[in-house]
C-alpha cells in the first residue's frame, strides 16, 4: 500500500516538473523574486552592491526573459521550444552560481578578485594629488567585504545565491529533459 502512495506522489511530482507552463512560470517567478530581493536589500536596507553583486543580477534578468518566453511558447503549444528556454535558464543559473561562488571566495579571502572594479589598489603616491586621484578611483563598495551575513550560519548573500542557483540549474536541467521527453511522446 505504501509503495502505491509513493508511486502516486512521484508521478505527481514528475507531472509538475514536466509541465511547460508550470516550469516557465516558476522560473520567471523565482527570478523576479530574486531581483526584487536584491533591490529591497539595496534600497530599503541600504546594502550597496559591489560589482560582483551587480553581475549576479544579470542572469536573473535573463532567466526572467526565458521564463516569460517559455510561458508564451507554452500557450502556443510549442513544447519543444519551451524545453529550450528551460535549458537556457539552466545554463544562466549555472553561470550565476559560478559568479556567486567566485564572489563567495573573494568575500572569504580565499582568493583575490581578478576584476579591476573590486581591487582597492596601491596607495603609494609621490604627491597628495596622485593619492587623492587613486582614492577617488576606488570602488565604492569593495567585493571582499560582506555587507550582510546570516546571524546563525554566518553565510553571506553570495553564499546563499551560489547554493540556490546551483540547485536551480540542476532543477532546470531536469525539467528541460522531462519536458523534451514528454514532447517527443
Amino acid at each position: 500500500m505504501r509503495s502505491d502512495a509513493v508511486t502516486l506522489f512521484c508521478a505527481g511530482i514528475e507531472k509538475r516538473l514536466s509541465c511547460p507552463f508550470f516550469v516557465s512560470a516558476g522560473i520567471a517567478g523565482i527570478s523576479v523574486f530574486s531581483l526584487l530581493s536584491a533591490f529591497t536589500a539595496q534600497y530599503a536596507f541600504g546594502l550597496e552592491p559591489c560589482i560582483l553583486c551587480l553581475y549576479q543580477r544579470v542572469p536573473f534578468v535573463l532567466t526572467t526573459i526565458f521564463g516569460l518566453a517559455g510561458l508564451v511558447l507554452a500557450r502556443k503549444g510549442r513544447v519543444g521550444a519551451v524545453s529550450g528556454m528551460v535549458g537556457l535558464s539552466a545554463a544562466a543559473f549555472a553561470v550565476n552560481a559560478g559568479i556567486a561562488f567566485y564572489h563567495s571566495g573573494v568575500e572569504r579571502h580565499w582568493w583575490r578578485s581578478a576584476f579591476e572594479a573590486c581591487r582597492i589598489g596601491d596607495f603609494s603616491a609621490d604627491d597628495a594629488q596622485g593619492l587623492l586621484d587613486k582614492i577617488m578611483k576606488m570602488p565604492s563598495v569593495p567585493c571582499d567585504s560582506i555587507p550582510w551575513a546570516d546571524p546563525v550560519l554566518g553565510l553571506s548573500m553570495a553564499n546563499y545565491n551560489a547554493m540556490m542557483c546551483a540547485g536551480l540549474a540542476l532543477g532546470c536541467a531536469l525539467c528541460a529533459w522531462l519536458i523534451a521527453r514528454c514532447a517527443s511522446r
